[in-house]
């Protein structure tokens, strides 16, 4: 049993919450957006199923409501953001709106985020960037779930990586803004949000995405929760998750992921995570990176059964602008409930 939405009708609902839990209104709105955006873009796990559990951790005092990013520049090409143990959204919105003038006038810029929280669709913030003429590359780490190669103890995050440019011609023909390409992927096998949907309806999971507790093969979607993720491609998934543990974490200063907190639960100090984004000019080469794209996204597209990555997300989006939102009835009810103070 659904509730269906308009996406403005369902933020203003996720606006609601939120205050009511004690966040600021431009960090509300930010976090809002973004989950909407994931829910219209058809990645619920990345939704607003996310919300009664960052308005308890608010609550708790995990998340600070009242955190206002803090934006340095400390080198003339690089953008530092303290997230001050708030949300991800804002500070990530905060240093793009310092970073994306410096790339256009330096040719690259490098953005750096800490003691910050889960930053979402990882996509969506490189989309931004794109959406400025700029190709992104973001970088963030995450609470511990999996192991490194060889080993029996959960040290690394799922660790998302994303990237984005311009796609010229590559949107809809009646649209004047084309969608850009957007690649978006978690480094175990399956993003975790997906295995806490599986478990919050009661449905079994496949074979190949996680351990149990004891390092067994499982399909319990529980049982999974209480082991570990498994890394996409073996060692060379676990390689490339250690690769992002050092750019969003260390590089950052923000906690490693066998340091910080759940993102899932109240329990806790901060996660205090971090995300790390690099910011590239199509003028930076001097090379006509508008032409040589569109001739690469054309020659992959001219083959049977192919599409661009990302481009079902844009899909689905306008998909859900015209024709709204489907939440479950049961979560539709709580977010009333928190929204009315009940």
């Amino acid at each position: 049993m659904t509730v269906v939405l308009k996406p403005d009708d369902l933020a203003a609902l996720c606006r609601a919450v939120l205050a009511r839990a004690g966040v600021l209104p431009a960090a509300a709105s930010s976090v809002a957006g973004a989950l909407v955006a994931a829910e219209c873009m058809g990645i619920a796990s990345h939704g607003v199923a996310r919300l009664p559990q960052y308005a308890d951790q608010v609550a708790a005092g995990k998340v600070r409501g009242d955190a206002v990013p803090r934006v340095e520049t400390p080198l003339p090409a690089t953008v530092r953001v303290d997230a001050g143990c708030g949300f991800a959204y804002p500070a990530m919105e905060a240093g793009l709106a310092a970073a994306i003038p410096l790339a256009r006038r330096m040719g690259c810029a490098a953005l750096g985020v800490t003691n910050s929280h889960h930053c979402g669709v990882a996509g969506l913030h490189v989309e931004r960037a794109a959406r400025q003429g700029l190709v992104a590359l973001l970088f963030a780490n995450t609470p511990a779930a999996m192991a490194p190669w060889g080993g029996n103890r959960a040290s690394l995050g799922t660790n998302p990586l994303a990237f984005a440019c311009p796609a010229p011609g590559s949107g809809p023909a009646d649209d004047s803004e084309p969608d850009p390409l957007v690649m978006d992927l978690s480094l175990s096998t399956v993003a975790r949000g997906k295995i806490v949907a599986a478990a919050r309806e009661g449905r079994s999971i496949p074979e190949g995405w996680a351990v149990d507790g004891d390092g067994n093969p499982t399909t319990d979607a529980r049982a999974a929760l209480g082991g570990m993720l498994l890394p996409f491609g073996g060692a060379k998934g676990a390689a490339l998750a250690l690769m992002v543990e050092l750019l969003a974490g260390s590089l950052t200063g923000s906690n490693h992921a066998y340091e910080a907190s759940s993102f899932l639960d109240a329990a806790g100090p901060p996660p205090r995570t971090g995300q790390c984004m690099l910011l590239v000019s199509p003028d930076a080469f001097g090379a006509d990176f508008a032409g040589r794209a569109a001739a690469l996204l054309g020659h992959v597209l001219d083959q049977p059964s192919t599409r661009l990555p990302g481009a079902r997300r844009f899909e689905l989006q306008r998909e859900a602008h015209r024709e709204g939102v489907a939440v479950p009835w049961s979560l539709h009810e709580d977010l009333v409930r928190r929204a009315r103070g009940a």
